[in-house]
């Protein structure tokens, strides 16, 4: 039966003759709804189809984007810059509508405004519902999840890769081989973790938050579902930089694992302390804490799966829709911005894959889902990338919505094809591709090394 279920609604997409320069499963077509947005960071989309686009600028004001389609050509003809407030850094990430609301965040701040039904700007000055009293620093990103009881759920990443004690190595050397991990971590007071708030109270700050989740080095991706938080979390780096001893720059160019993690009230991930080996199964001893590579540690929360590593999940969204054939429903989309220290080895990543939802949980493995976002088949410098897939999004028709971070393109991802043929055919298509391109394998491991 080809029929899609925007065609049953009477509306007709004529998606781009190439897919938008896309790599998708047979029967899946995309359309480029927006281009030059700008470097966007999370997108959102309105019942109404409005795209609302979060921009990551670091001076000056109106760092959100609003986007209307006017004349019915499923294409963004007005673009408006709007947000009355200061821009504070290079991680202003969130976009996410929730109540009614445009929740959006910069490096150190949570805002909403209320959506209008008519205009297309939210209506009134932003409110302010959480400050961070941290200054500016690596990996401050605040994104947000809500669940269905009031709270919300905001991120405080660490700002540093392993909690290092740089005063146990010799500044004159130039080297981090042989750094310590300072034990206990002070950044997990208030750092390397998951707090709640409450959706709607103004002017909070991390003192009137709860601590959800702990050990956790960097989120960007996290979201609400099924009455459980998720989060997809980036791995620590430099172990070979760290222990030249006992890790190799190979070892260093697929380990650790990229999590894929459910979370509950006072969990620990294991962070600084400890890191996933997606090829053990287990939880290694970091180097800096005295681990060799072998020594597994216990007692911390353990990841549904694991992603390759370096690959940068900054995005995850569960698919809740019906135009998508039935394998998609309940599965989870994770937007890979793609690896930047995989050297001397090609970069990784810089896809949208998909986990599948099967017998009643998430399946430990992923499938490739769209590609075409780098250009070429083997990258060594993530500035030869032509697009970073960045934000998801899930529109009213249950199309899927795909933002990059260089230039600002957005795709509207929609399934056209036969409901009742799709299956193991396009997904082995698929596979098949995944298998030929560098950026998705482990690279092979150079002979002196």
């Amino acid at each position: 039966m080809q029929c899609s279920a925007i065609e049953r609604k009477g509306i007709t997409i004529e998606p781009d003759p190439d897919n938008g320069g896309l790599i998708l499963p047979e029967g899946f077509r995309a359309l480029v709804v927006a281009d030059s947005v700008g470097p966007t960071r999370h997108i959102a989309v309105n019942s109404n189809g409005d795209v609302f686009a979060k921009l990551r600028i670091t001076r000056g004001e109106l760092g959100n984007v609003a986007m209307r389609d006017t004349n019915s050509d499923e294409r963004v003809d007005i673009f408006q810059r709007f947000g009355d407030y200061p821009n504070d850094g290079s991680f202003a990430t969130e976009m996410r509508i929730h109540n009614g609301y445009l929740y959006y965040s910069s490096e150190r701040i949570v805002y909403r405004q209320k959506l209008s039904v008519v205009n297309l700007i939210p209506d009134g000055k932003p409110e302010i519902l959480v400050v961070d009293h941290h200054p500016l620093q690596w990996h401050n990103a605040k994104s947000l999840a809500f669940d269905d009881s009031g709270g919300m759920y905001v991120t405080f990443s660490a700002p540093t890769n392993a909690c290092e004690d740089w005063q146990s190595v010799s500044g004159a050397s130039q080297s981090s081989a042989g750094v310590k991990g300072i034990n206990p971590c002070p950044q997990l007071v208030e750092q390397a973790g998951i707090w709640r708030f409450s959706d709607s109270r103004l002017n909070q700050t991390q003192i009137d938050g709860k601590k959800y989740a702990t050990g956790l080095r960097s989120v960007v991706g996290i979201t609400w579902f099924n009455d459980k938080l998720y989060a997809v979390l980036h791995g620590r780096d430099y172990l070979s930089q760290h222990a030249p001893q006992y890790f190799t720059e190979w070892d260093n160019a697929i380990l650790p694992g990229e999590e894929f993690i459910d979370l509950e009230e006072g969990d620990d991930i294991g962070w600084p302390y400890a890191y996933y080996d997606h090829y053990q199964g287990k939880r290694i001893l970091a180097p800096e804490y005295g681990g060799d590579g072998t020594k597994e540690v216990h007692g911390f929360k353990d990841p549904i799966m694991a992603f390759p590593a370096h690959w940068a999940p900054n995005d995850l969204l569960f698919y809740s829709g019906n135009q998508f054939p039935t394998r998609y429903q309940k599965g989870a989309f994770v937007a890979f911005h793609g690896s930047t220290n995989r050297n001397p080895y090609p970069q990784g990543g810089y896809i949208v894959a998909f986990v599948p939802f099967k017998n009643g949980k998430l399946s430990k493995s992923w499938e490739l889902f769209a590609d075409g976002f780098v250009g070429k088949d083997t990258i060594y410098q993530m500035q030869e990338a032509t697009y970073r897939p960045m934000g998801l999004a899930e529109g009213p028709d249950g199309s899927l919505y795909i933002s990059e971070s260089k230039s600002g393109k957005i795709w509207r991802v929609f399934f056209s094809g036969d409901y009742e043929e799709f299956g193991d055919k396009q997904l082995l298509i698929m596979e098949k591709i995944k298998k030929t391109k560098s950026y998705l394998n482990d690279p092979e491991r150079i002979n002196n090394n």
